[in-house]
């Protein structure tokens, strides 16, 4: 199975969220920062960076590089607040998320292929919550390994989106500049330019004597990065406390059969997600958005937690049914699974235990669709249903 890593970074964060939040400094430069003779620059907004401001600048020259800039102590509390927000965006898309600063996360997105059609979808998908619900924009960088998606998503800042193939990641490399490199800097960068090697791939052609002598002890894993290797898995810090899956369609759906279809297949994600991660749940929520942009969530808490398809299902789908009539064609359907618990041994029973049996099921099923891949298995309700326009699960 082929390892793909996304990794999300917000685009000139602190300022962004300035101007998102007073439309008075949109196009102009921000600059945040600690605003004292010593103070130094946190974030500048691009409009700012057109004249050399840039994050770690003493504020006094970023005073004098751009007078007419506007300038803000910064509010973290909120920051803070905002980076929780995406956060929880992020957590959506992946049980594996890896926060390494406010604004940025590794998500290790390997297997979602039942999921998404792509990861490349997952960053799209992401991007483009984060600019619908929170009017902020992200830059992606999708891989095979941490390193590279790092790289990726800062090529094409704001609001790029940057993919290495695998197989083409030396490629990738080959002309970026050597102090792009991680472990290089500015000192280390000089040298190697002195002696002639400006460029990654330059760097990655030296043999192992050349190496140990420019880096020392630090040698190999300097080469293996300039080759594009990083086997550093994405360490998640906390637990997914709920899974779920919705899909915006095409055109709205106004047939009771088309809206049970839907519901079925974004069901049936939901409950392979969590027999995935070896978890069930107890409550089962019905997102609902009509044609008009009304919204509604119904949720209904079960007496025994669960990861059963069918089960989840017949809970959604009551849920729906309740709300017949509410409103326009439908738009927007999502379902989700919270109140997560680690899935437990179902109890053996002299008479038919319909949570067992649907396990059973359930596990031939995922066993047929990692051996022949999620498409050729699909339940009968649901083979003549056409795809919707945009998917998303948590």
């Amino acid at each position: 199975m082929l390892r793909w890593i996304i990794h999300v970074d917000m685009d000139a964060f602190f300022a962004s969220v300035e101007q998102r939040d007073h439309p008075e400094y949109r196009g102009k430069p921000v600059i945040v920062g600690g605003l004292g003779n010593r103070g130094v620059v946190s974030t500048a907004s691009y409009e700012a960076r057109r004249f050399g401001v840039h994050s770690a600048l003493p504020m006094a020259t970023a005073r004098r590089l751009c007078p007419q800039g506007i300038f803000l102590p910064g509010d973290h509390r909120k920051y803070s607040r905002v980076s929780g927000q995406i956060m929880a965006i992020l957590d959506q898309y992946s049980p594996l998320v890896e926060q390494i600063s406010v604004d940025e996360a590794f998500l290790d997105v390997t297997g979602m292929e039942w999921l998404y059609p792509s990861p490349v979808e997952i960053a799209r998908a992401i991007k483009r919550q984060v600019k619908e619900e929170l009017l902020l924009t992200v830059s992606a960088g999708v891989a095979p390994n941490k390193f590279l998606a790092k790289m990726a998503s800062d090529l094409q800042k704001p609001d790029g989106l940057v993919v290495v193939e695998h197989g083409r990641e030396q490629e990738f490399l080959r002309d970026l500049p050597v102090e792009k490199l991680w472990g290089i800097g500015d000192v280390t960068a000089k040298n190697l330019q002195d002696k002639g090697i400006r460029t990654i791939g330059q760097l990655a052609r030296l043999e192992p004597p050349q190496l140990k002598r420019l880096f020392g002890e630090n040698a190999v894993t300097i080469h293996n990065l300039a080759l594009g290797r990083d086997d550093r898995p994405v360490i998640s810090g906390h637990e997914a406390k709920s899974i779920g899956a919705e899909e915006t369609f095409e055109h709205d759906l106004f047939a009771a059969d088309d809206l049970r279809a839907a519901l079925l297949a974004l069901s049936e994600r939901v409950g392979y997600r969590l027999r995935r991660e070896k978890t069930a749940g107890r409550t089962v929520t019905l997102k609902l958005r009509y044609g008009t942009f009304q919204t509604l969530t119904r949720r209904r808490t079960l007496a025994e937690p669960t990861q059963i398809d069918e089960t989840i299902y017949r809970t959604a789908l009551e849920l729906l049914e309740q709300q017949q009539g509410a409103g326009s064609g439908v738009r927007l359907l999502g379902v989700t699974v919270s109140q997560l618990e680690p899935e437990r041994p179902v109890a053996p029973s002299l008479f038919d235990n319909p949570e067992e049996k649907g396990r059973q099921i359930s596990a031939a099923v995922d066993q047929l669709r990692r051996k022949f891949g999620a498409p050729m298995v699909v339940h009968g309700r649901l083979a003549s249903r056409k795809e919707g326009k945009e998917t998303k699960d948590d």
